[in-house]
């Protein structure tokens, strides 16, 4: 018997942590691909859409096109590429709602802690749902529940922070009340939030400054795609969303490789894009010169270059340099500039945090995720019965989500097949795997949690994930017994 005490009140097969993108994807691929499988899905909050309904700051939209970012089952039918955050909660909302998935949600469900029984061969799921503790079983669960802390920012250290009179905001926890009409705001960070709000913010603001230490590569690219319109128009619906979606999903993928392999012709490439839209008032360098290569970190798109255009407004402005210090009215920085400020938004990035912050133990033995390595990207080493949804850092989240739902249904299947309780992925014996990093950027914010999250490795299946095309294949195809321990359910005696 593990740590956590057993109840029997509430069995599953297999147990979905958490009701965003991720968790509505898995649940479609459990509910059609193992159709005699019960599921559940625990969410901790009162809503459907994680990330979607968490985040409600001025403009939040993807950064990503929903053409592949929306679900393969549910295809994105309308024109815009780049969609605000009330579309997309609304999308992933209806595309539960369609196939009877909501049903299956227990809101306000928060997982405690996870412990696997060896002897009773399925998880016990400590949870806390309005105020009470209960306990659940599940043959296997599928933690789909981001990879950030819900709870609390990135932690930055920002000097004098404490002097300053006016506000401060995190773009995490936006106040709904929250009125900056006709006042000067400092957005300080370079990343996506940070080109998100400028523009939406400066419709109302006297003056919106984005204060940053280094710069971020920036794109203008346009909200709506003009060939998907062509070919809705002349094509059956379902033949012109299909292209699309492998429109969306090839040519990102070959100018991230491009990047990769020419750093410099991209950057000229990102560079001419770039000036053709900034005023004369603002120089390209510093301000949008990165000190690394395209792609090494995630790169910021602006449709229809709104980020641009709130610059040549005149009352938007950025700033490249380091804070000396934050007085009771403003920043003064190291090269002696003083901004004013009534608000200050610290855009400063998210705090990583795999599984909900829940504790994850095996016959009451802590699991420590930061030594292991990940199966086919998927399952943790050592861990039974239980998948990590980690989607792309270079593609659209729902892909990678999408690749491990089905790779997780197939190894049922599988499981099935050979009459196994149980499947864990197991290093052998003697093997010497180098690790690697399981997300390939060196964003601040990956950098600093590096001590936290599980590893890769240099050989199969142990290799962190390439890209969409070849998981696809491996999800659809490739063999899931390599790597894997299986236990061989017991007999019922009559």
């Amino acid at each position: 018997m593990g740590s956590i005490a057993r109840n029997e009140r509430l069995h599953v097969d297999v147990m979905i942590i958490g009701a965003g993108i991720s968790g509505i994807n898995a649940a479609y691929r459990v509910q059609t691909e193992l159709p005699g499988y019960s599921y559940a899905i625990l969410e901790s909050r009162n809503a459907i859409g994680g990330t979607w309904d968490l985040f409600r700051y001025p403009g939040i939209r993807s950064d990503s096109d929903l053409h592949t970012f929306g679900f393969p089952w549910r295809p994105w039918s309308k024109a815009n590429s780049i969609a605000d955050g009330e579309s997309i909660r609304t999308y992933i909302r209806e595309s539960a709602e369609e196939y009877g998935i909501d049903r299956k949600i227990r809101f306000h469900h928060k997982l405690i802690a996870a412990d696997w029984s060896s002897e009773q061969q399925n998880w016990s799921l400590a949870v806390e749902a309005d105020g009470e503790k209960r306990v659940y079983t599940a043959r296997f669960i599928i933690l789909s529940t981001g990879y950030y802390d819900y709870s609390e920012p990135l932690q930055t250290t920002i000097p004098g922070l404490k002097k300053f009179q006016g506000q401060v905001i995190h773009p995490q926890f936006w106040p709904e009340d929250l009125d900056y009409a006709g006042k000067n705001v400092v957005i300080i960070g370079s990343g996506a939030t940070a080109i998100t709000l400028l523009p939406n913010i400066a419709e109302k603001a006297a003056k919106v400054t984005m204060l940053q230490r280094s710069p971020s590569y920036v794109m203008a690219l346009p909200a709506v795609d003009p060939t998907g319109n062509f070919m809705k128009k002349w094509l059956p619906a379902w033949m012109a969303s299909t292209l699309v979606r492998w429109k969306f999903l090839l040519l990102p993928f070959i100018f991230f490789k491009f990047c990769r392999a020419f750093p410099n012709a991209a950057r000229k490439v990102i560079q001419a894009n770039t000036k053709k839209h900034l005023p004369p008032s603002i120089p390209h360098d510093p301000n949008f010169k990165p000190a690394y290569n395209p792609w090494e970190q995630r790169l910021c798109v602006c449709p229809d270059g709104d980020f641009f255009k709130a610059l040549q407004n005149g009352n938007a402005d950025v700033v490249t340099d380091t804070i000396k210090s934050i007085t009771s009215s403003g920043i003064q920085t190291a090269s002696g500039k003083f901004i004013d400020a009534d608000i200050i938004v610290t855009a400063t990035g998210l705090k990583m945090q795999l599984a909900g912050g829940a504790r994850i133990s095996s016959d009451g033995v802590p699991l420590d995720i930061s030594t292991k390595f990940m199966w086919k990207g998927v399952m943790l080493q050592d861990m039974p019965n239980a998948a990590f949804v980690i989607g792309y850092t270079n593609a659209s989240w729902t892909l990678g989500a999408d690749a491990t739902a089905q790779t997780v249904c197939r190894l049922m299947k599988h499981m099935d097949s050979i009459n196994a309780s149980s499947a864990v992925p197991r290093v052998p014996v003697g093997q010497k795997i180098k690790s690697t990093p399981v997300l390939n950027l060196n964003s601040t914010y990956i950098e600093k949690a590096k001590g936290m999250l599980p590893r890769a490795g240099d050989v199969a299946p142990w290799l962190p994930r390439a890209n969409y095309l070849a998981d696809y294949w491996v999800s659809n195809y490739g063999d899931v017994t390599k790597g894997m321990e299986f236990k061989t359910a017991m007999k019922k005696v009559n």
